[in-house]
């Protein structure tokens, strides 16, 4: 049974990634070929990058085309429906974060189950997690959020500990998965909430 729901928040996390690509799009106010481009390489940018990583090829979207699809009927759907929020870029955070913790959680749980050690899959985790999004960010032209001061790609990193340390300890898998993406899913929530940052570097008084 867990295994049949991974597969589905998997396929959750690809349409939420694309529906975050999709919303950017609407703030650029791009034609519904744009939608559908920057929807479908968010949701498949951050897993393509992990799944050539683990060697776990073909990618997971050319066995299952699927996921290609799905990415375009959502980013279609939003060129129809991005202006009936009031926000788009509160709902773009909102989603954003909630596909940021599944995917820091399902793209560590895939790394071990090909043969990856708990450092190698906390790394796929953030990766998967956050590459989406830079693409996103960089494609719409804006600051990847992953290079800001918000807490972004720790929220990522935490769910992906948080994750794979509860498997070491021998919790069982469905309460580590679950444990690690509201771990993630919280701080990135407390984040937009309460304005969290990491401290910025300053450079010693004298230094050149």
């Amino acid at each position: 049974m867990i295994d049949a729901a991974v597969v589905f928040l998997d396929w959750f996390g690809v349409v939420v990634f694309a529906v975050t690509g999709s919303l950017a799009a609407s703030r650029k106010r791009m034609d519904i070929a744009g939608f559908v481009l920057l929807g479908t390489a968010t949701g498949i940018g951050g897993g393509t990058f992990r799944d050539a990583v683990l060697g776990a090829t073909p990618v997971f979207w050319v066995t299952g085309p699927g996921y290609l699809l799905a990415c375009v009927a959502a980013s279609a759907t939003v060129f129809f429906l991005a202006h009936v929020p009031q926000s788009r870029e509160s709902l773009l955070l909102r989603f954003d974060a909630v596909g940021l913790a599944l995917f820091a959680v399902l793209g560590a749980d895939k790394a071990l189950a090909v043969g990856a050690g708990p450092v190698a899959a906390v790394a796929m985790g953030v990766a998967t997690a956050t590459l989406g999004g830079v693409v996103r960010d960089v494609l719409s032209g804006e600051s990847p959020a992953i290079l800001s001061r918000e807490i972004y790609a720790t929220a990522a990193l935490a769910g992906a500990v948080v994750f794979v340390l509860f498997l070491e300890a021998g919790v069982p898998r469905e309460t580590a998965m679950v444990t690690g993406f509201v771990a993630a899913v919280a701080i990135r929530f407390g984040a937009l909430h309460w304005n969290w940052s990491l401290p910025r570097y300053r450079q010693p008084s004298g230094d050149t």
